[in-house]
């Protein structure tokens, strides 16, 4: 099950760094998760300082 970025995302860009597969981009308002790429491996979770990555 793959990650998506919340709303409360305030584009600091710390998950896209640090995701090991790059399946994380810049979007219009908050960063995207490619849910074909996500292996669900949480490293998005453990370094953004809102919580906006979440399991699907």
């Amino acid at each position: 099950m793959a990650f998506f970025i919340t709303s409360a995302c305030i584009n600091c860009g710390v998950c896209e760094n640090e995701c090991p597969v790059e399946c994380i981009s810049s979007g219009r308002d908050v960063f995207i998760i490619d849910p074909d790429k996500c292996i669900d491996c949480g490293a998005c979770f453990n370094v953004c300082p809102v919580d906006a990555p979440q399991p699907q």
